[in-house]
């Protein structure tokens, strides 16, 4: 009996030895999205990165061990190497703009040591330009204040075709402006100082977009600049979470929530799509409000997920969030059911007897 058993398992090991470099890989490759991508035309001294997400969609843990470039002109390297199911890792690359230009491209093969041995590669490519220079390569405003307007000036550079010139700066996010100042032009040389504001409006969370410099160059009209900010919330709310646990069909029950400002401020409204929540609030002005979350078990037995947003008079992009959760169960049969059960039961024993 034993042996058929060591005969398969064997047969099953040498499947897997001689199985493909491609098959053997599969596995691994279907955690990448992604696996090329195109930095486009970007200036000199511009900071240029590309995460590619790793999602382990695995019940094991995966971990990547190592990545390696087949170009200096891309640094490679790895955050969150530890996933966890269904978390994500990234592979970063960052195009050397500030010791390359022209056309490059670059391989960068990524060793996962765990749940086992296997090599993905993914690759980069794009074209930097020699003629125009970002000082500095990208707008960071780094963590600010919700609430509070920023500044930055990001310095550009061209050297070559007389007439060169920028003819409009364009973004897709609202929470920004732009202003452009030619500050020299000398023949063929010319430098703007490019004006970057972040609007007080800007809603708290992390912020990763472009501006789009549009110049008069008929090949390569298109550069982008990076913009990123981290701004935190005006408003803190405590918990971010209510778990409700199980609550029968047709019971009520009853939390708190703590919001909190660095300014006082009066809660307008508490938005939420489902009927069966119920809240109170204050009419006050305060740093601190209370809220009280009332939540009546309502239709079929299910499972209930719902966001819960908090409206101030600070603006429209000044609210708290969070998520409550609740299961409603089937309404469980009372005492008294249960007598009135019981007391029918020798009248219908009687009738069948007659």
């Amino acid at each position: 009996m034993i042996r058929p058993v060591r005969r398969r398992l064997a047969l099953a090991l040498l499947a897997l030895a001689t199985a493909g470099p491609a098959s053997a890989q599969d596995w691994a490759r279907k955690m990448f999205d992604e696996t090329d991508h195109d930095f486009g035309v970007v200036a000199r001294g511009s900071d240029t990165v590309f995460k590619f997400p790793v999602k382990n969609i695995y019940k094991e843990d995966v971990v990547l061990e190592s990545v390696r470039s087949s170009c200096g002109c891309t640094s490679a390297d790895l955050e969150h190497p530890i996933i966890k199911s269904f978390e994500t890792g990234y592979v970063v690359a960052t195009f050397n703009t500030r010791t390359f230009t022209g056309l490059h491209s670059a391989t960068l093969t990524v060793q996962i040591r765990q749940p086992y041995p296997a090599q993905v590669q993914v690759r980069v490519h794009g074209n930097i330009r020699g003629d125009v220079v970002f000082e500095p390569g990208s707008v960071d405003f780094g963590q600010i204040d919700q609430g509070t307007p920023q500044e930055k000036t990001v310095s550009v550079s061209f050297a070559g075709r007389s007439g060169w010139s920028i003819d409009d700066v364009r973004s897709s996010n609202d929470y920004l402006e732009a202003d452009l100042v030619q500050r020299e032009r000398n023949g063929g040389r010319v430098i703007y100082d490019l004006i970057v504001r972040l609007l007080d409006t800007a809603p708290a969370g992390y912020l990763k977009t472009q501006l789009v410099l549009v110049t008069n160059d008929g090949a390569n009209p298109r550069i982008p600049l990076e913009i990123s900010a981290n701004v935190r919330p005006e408003l803190s709310i405590a918990p971010d979470t209510i778990v409700l646990g199980d609550v029968p069909q047709g019971e009520t029950v009853t939390k708190k929530l703590l919001v909190r400002g660095k300014r006082p401020f009066r809660i307008t409204e508490v938005r939420c799509d489902d009927d069966g929540f119920a809240f109170e609030k204050s009419d006050t002005e305060d740093i601190k409000q209370i809220v009280t979350v009332r939540f009546t078990a309502k239709g079929d037995a299910r499972r209930v997920k719902v966001p819960v947003t908090i409206a101030t008079d600070l603006g429209e992009s000044f609210v708290a969030t969070c998520d409550v959760y609740a299961t409603i169960t089937a309404a469980t049969t009372t005492a008294i059911d249960e007598g009135a059960s019981a007391a029918s039961e020798p009248a219908s024993h009687t009738a069948q007897a007659l």
